[in-house]
């Protein structure tokens, strides 16, 4: 059984930084690729930021140049550091951890972890 685990979330000042972390435990988990993804009140869940296991990343538009998703040594481990936040970044952030099995894609969640981004 894998278990994500987020930490990292808060309260912050718009222009502030948070550092969001994600780690696996329990099974042996070699995931393909870990991300980030957020859902705001009335709406749906979206992607922030993903990170292959061969390092090549991919973000939102609406975080690009702001925030940085980066990965442990452990490969299992995922960071997401957030600046510049704004109170549109307002929204419980969650840790995606994804294995491709042929043609199958298994999602794996963490517990999400709120992030309240206002003055």
């Amino acid at each position: 059984q894998v278990q994500l685990v987020e930490s990292g979330g808060g309260l912050v000042q718009p222009g502030g930084s948070l550092r969001l972390s994600c780690a696996a435990s329990g099974s042996i988990f070699s995931p393909d690729a870990m991300g980030w993804y957020r859902q705001a009140p009335g709406k749906q869940r979206e992607l922030v930021a993903v990170i292959t296991r061969h390092g090549s990343t991919n973000y939102a538009d609406s975080v690009k140049g702001r925030f940085t998703i980066s990965r442990g040594n452990a490969k299992n481990t995922v960071y997401l550091q957030m600046n510049s936040l704004k109170p549109e970044d307002t929204a419980v952030y969650y840790c995606n951890g994804k294995r491709y099995i042929g043609a199958v894609t298994y999602d794996y969640w963490g517990q999400g972890t709120q992030v309240t981004v206002s003055s």
